[in-house]
Order: structure tokens, then C-alpha cells, then sequence
């Protein structure tokens, strides 16, 4: 366990490896009611969430939701955030939990839309399970079996699952499919109980964070940040081409110019752990920084994200300066890994 933005955090239970391939091969779950759940509802809350965030809300209808930015006025990012549609008028969003408070003040100086903004992470907690058995064990632990094995990418259920009242949301952090469940708090620990008698491994936040690497996810403060364009980070899917909204101007330009650096990944030869701000060589010349490091237990070698010139290209041999030792890797793409359909 420890300290994390206000919060104790569970950082490993049994090993990186073995809840890594409790994940990758059954079915993991993850303690993450440290990140923020906000309720926003009014009349306006449509046109207030098109004008903060950076992807299409419109294309939202009840029970889906998007993974998009709060993009600033720089061209940066306030914050990575999943956006959900309740109802018209009804809306949910997560947040990080390091950004809590200046995610709040945020929100809060852009309301001129006269939106009511909840903050419900205090009343709530939040565990995400996640692997290819995730979804048929808790459809098969729930009162709404079909509706959690139907629902698509990012679409909300409200289910009992183990007896316990749940926003069911089907998204997660580890590029594999599952939902974060969302119950009251007073019932969270119950509710994990549960999890554990359907045979799911709890894990910890290191494992989360290979995980994450292997599938090619940014962690703001890591790929996101107020002075770096969204673009650089390889998010412009993410990002609508059609509305204005904060910032949109400054990230429409580095769409169409592109940026000095962009976001790739690198495979080490060796199990070798990198950590960020190591520079990247290519050929004796430094041509970028590392910005999030692992080792790998679906690859068994060290994997990173970096910031590299984008006149490099994808498979080109590279070395990592590790304590003055040259470490040899690849360019590669940064989607390490991708989970059969």
C-alpha cells in the first residue's frame, strides 16, 4: 500500500506477473475508487460538455459514453476523462485522481451554463475487472445477463451484480474487455467479497500500469499534460474535426502541421526496467525521452513510451541511456499488445 493523492493505494497483492496474466488469461479486478466520479446534469449540459471537452457529445445517445479530453486554452490538456450519457439532461464523468481538485476548479470556470456539477467520489467507489472471462462471470453473478454481454464499448448497464446495485460501465484500463463497477461506498467491500467468490484475482495499481503500457494507454502528468498537444500524444482520433471548443484552434494546427516530437513505443532487448526522462539514441544522436517504463510480463522484456522526432521511423534501432549504461531496443509502435476479438 501507499499514499496516493489522498488515498491508500494498493499497489500489489501477489506479483506484477502473475496479476498481469490473471488479467491477460482470466479475469483481474482493480481497487480504483481513488478516480473522481462527477454528476452533471441541467438543460444546457449538452452545449457546456461540446464546448470543454474535445470529442463529439452529440453522437452520445443514453447509456454510452466516450473516452475524450479537457482540452485548455494553450492547446494542451487539462485532463484525460471518460464522458457518460444517462439521460438528456444526465450525464456522468471520471476523472483523475491526481487532477482532482484542479479538474473541479476547471469545470467550475467554464459553468456559465448554469449546469449542476456533483461530486460523488467520496460517496461511491469504483473496481474495474477486467479479462476475457470478466464479462461472463458477471453476467453470469447478475440479474441482467444479456443486457452486460450486449452492451457496447464504453455502454452503461444498471445491474445487481452479486447482489450489489451497480453502474456498470464497460470500459477499463488494460486493453482487455470488462466493466468498472461503480456501487456505494458502503457497500464496496461487499461487493469485492463477491468478486472473489466468482474466482476473480484481485491486483494491484503496478500491474494496472503495465498493463496499460502493453495497450498503448496514456497517463496524464506521463503522454498528457497543460503544454503538450493532445496530438503529439497520438489522440487525434479523439478529437472531433467538425465542432469549436476550448483550444480547438491550437490543436487543429498541430493536426494539420503535425508536432516536433510524437508518442512511439520502444521494445528492449532485455527485461531491463527504463524509467522516464532516460533519453532515446538513435545512431549516437539523441532523439528523444522516455515518458513511462515497465517490464512486460506478456512480452518478458522491457517496454517503454517515448516522445521521439517524428522524422524517425517505426522499427528503427535505438539505445536508452540507463545509469550511463546503453540499453538496445526498437521503435515500435506504441500498441504493444491487442486482445483477439
Amino acid at each position: 500500500m501507499v499514499p496516493f493523492a489522498g488515498w491508500e493505494m494498493p499497489v500489489q497483492y501477489a506479483s506484477v506477473i502473475a496479476e498481469g496474466k490473471a488479467v491477460r488469461e482470466g479475469a483481474g479486478m482493480f481497487d480504483v475508487s481513488h478516480m473522481v466520479r462527477l454528476a452533471l446534469k441541467g438543460e444546457r449540459v449538452l452545449e457546456y460538455l461540446e464546448h470543454i471537452t474535445a470529442n463529439d457529445v452529440s453522437k452520445l445517445t443514453d447509456d454510452t459514453g466516450q473516452y475524450s479530453l479537457l482540452p485548455n486554452d494553450q492547446g494542451g490538456c487539462v485532463d484525460d476523462i471518460i464522458v457518460y450519457r444517462l439521460e438528456p439532461h444526465k450525464y456522468a464523468m471520471v476523472v483523475n485522481a491526481a487532477n482532482h481538485e484542479k479538474d473541479l476548479a476547471w469545470l467550475l470556470k467554464q459553468n456559465t451554463y448554469d449546469v449542476e456539477i456533483k461530486d460523488e467520489t467520496k460517496d461511491t467507489a469504483m473496481i474495474a475487472v477486467q479479462g476475457p472471462r470478466a464479462v461472463p462471470l458477471l453476467a453470469e453473478h447478475s440479474d441482467s445477463h444479456d443486457s452486460l454481454v450486449n452492451a457496447p464499448a464504453f455502454g452503461v448497464v444498471q445491474a445487481q451484480i452479486g447482489g450489489i446495485d451497480c453502474f456498470c460501465a464497460r470500459s477499463g484500463y488494460t486493453g482487455e474487455d470488462g466493466y468498472e463497477l461503480i456501487c456505494h461506498a458502503e457497500e464496496a467491500a461487499e461487493l469485492w467479497q463477491a468478486l472473489l467468490g466468482m474466482g476473480i484475482a484481485p491486483c494491484g495499481l503496478a500491474s494496472r500500469d503495465a498493463l496499460r503500457v502493453e495497450a498503448g494507454l496514456p497517463l496524464y502528468g506521463h503522454e498528457l499534460n497543460e503544454d503538450l498537444s493532445p496530438m503529439a500524444a497520438g489522440l487525434g482520433w479523439v478529437i472531433s474535426k467538425t465542432k469549436s471548443f476550448i483550444g480547438s484552434d491550437l490543436i487543429n494546427e498541430a493536426r494539420a502541421n503535425g508536432t516536433p516530437r510524437k508518442l512511439q513505443g520502444i521494445k528492449l532487448q532485455s527485461k531491463r526496467l527504463i524509467t522516464p526522462e532516460m533519453k532515446v539514441f538513435v545512431e549516437g544522436k539523441e532523439v528523444g525521452e522516455v515518458s513511462s517504463g515497465v517490464y512486460s510480463p506478456t512480452l518478458d522484456c522491457g517496454i517503454a513510451f517515448a516522445f521521439i522526432d517524428s522524422s524517425i521511423a517505426l522499427n528503427t534501432p535505438c539505445e536508452i541511456e540507463v545509469r550511463g549504461k546503453m540499453e538496445p531496443g526498437t521503435i515500435v509502435s506504441k500498441r504493444f499488445y491487442k486482445r483477439a476479438k
